[in-house]
């Protein structure tokens, strides 16, 4: 299946599109591809995917998910899309067939987003996090009502509750309904006349939320953790929405990651390098000791198995990779200028050109190389 285009390009605008440039930039490509005025091959499905491009991103809801999330965001969405007649009327003539849903029919509430910051080792093995962010919830006085306790909304008597009022006009194509919201209850289909003093009549209230989650061990900068219903309250009784909890990590004084490995740059003298030898490093399990071989050279590249980072809703962890550094001092006693005058004797003074360096055995690490 063909992956779908960003919306955006599809109906050739910019993120920053403000509402009117996205109905302008659907009336003019919908009209140029409809199957009706236009009958190259292709045009039908071009037109089908700028109608559902509009239907997303002409809805604040949808569109506020799309843009958080891309396409993933609108899993769960009712995506109703008419690919008939019915939105080029409307969006040309400003009237409708009569095949729009209808504006009280339950909505999905809208996606949240918490953005936490870890420090390094609670990326790598996992807590229990608590988090407070702040939500729209139903008024715990009107009870979502709106009106004040003791009072009840009443039936509109502009559009009898339909939330919608409609009238008929008659065009060169025929008698059309054209379907507006009911300008006295909003679309509503009640009006209040007493208020509820604590939301304001709105029946909801935004209130500080506290969670504790667990996250779980493994996870890297820019992982999202879905909780699914922790979201906004849907509208005319939909679903809650989803609280989306996107990972940030600290940098970490001595490691760095690479996937699920860890690497570690270790400075070592001349003469452990030479000579070989126990040296004790950090890893995230604690210090442990580690053998040098003799003759390690700069870049050399140690493995650790198994103490990297536990595999994120896997089994088993990656590896510590240690790049070895050598030291070269910069002064010296004078018993050590005399010891390496006396050592210098021994191993001749010829000088011979290397093909490859210490940054190209670097390069070969990033690029997965390794002992």
């Amino acid at each position: 299946m063909a992956e779908k285009r960003d919306y955006y390009q599809v109906l050739e605008l910019e993120r920053s599109a403000t509402s009117d440039d996205i109905r302008r930039a659907y009336r003019r490509l919908a009209k140029q591809y409809h199957p009706d005025a236009n009958k190259a091959d292709g045009a039908e499905e071009q037109f089908k995917e700028i109608n559902e491009a509009y239907a997303v991103l002409s809805d604040e809801q949808r569109r506020s998910a799309y843009d958080r999330f891309g396409h993933a965001g609108l899993k769960g969405m009712p995506m109703d899309f008419d690919f008939g007649l019915s939105d080029i009327f409307e969006e040309f003539f400003g009237f409708s067939t009569g095949g729009r849903r209808n504006r009280r029919s339950p909505r999905r509430g809208a996606d949240l987003r918490y953005d936490v910051t870890l420090e390094f080792e609670r990326a790598v093995f996992g807590a229990d996090t608590q988090i407070e962010f702040n939500r729209l919830e139903v008024c715990t006085s009107c009870k979502g009502l709106g009106a004040e306790p003791g009072t009840t909304p009443v039936r509109c008597q502009t559009c009898n509750g339909a939330g919608e009022v409609r009238q008929v006009r008659q065009t060169f194509l025929g008698s059309m309904v054209n379907v507006a919201t009911c300008p006295t209850c909003g679309g509503r289909g009640e009006t209040i006349h007493t208020p509820c003093r604590k939301c304001g009549g709105r029946g909801m209230e935004r209130n500080a939320i506290q969670r504790v989650i667990p996250i779980p061990a493994g996870v890297d900068e820019g992982t999202q953790i879905r909780l699914p219903g922790e979201g906004e309250p849907g509208v005319n009784g939909g679903p809650q929405g989803d609280l989306y909890v996107v990972v940030h990590v600290k940098p970490h004084r001595y490691f760095r990651r690479r996937g699920d490995d860890i690497l570690l740059d270790l400075s070592v003298n001349v003469a452990q390098a030479t000579i070989g030898g126990e040296v004790t490093i950090p890893t995230m399990d604690g210090d442990e000791a580690l053998t040098l071989p003799a003759g390690t050279q700069p870049g050399r590249v140690l493995r650790l198995k198994g103490k990297g980072v536990p595999r994120l809703r896997r089994n088993g962890r990656g590896d510590q990779l240690v790049i070895v550094s050598v030291d070269i001092p910069q002064t010296l006693t004078p018993e050590q200028r005399e010891l390496f005058d006396r050592l210098a004797e021994t191993m001749g003074t010829e000088a011979r050109p290397q093909e490859r360096g210490f940054l190209d055995r670097i390069r070969d690490l990033l690029g997965g190389l390794a002992d």
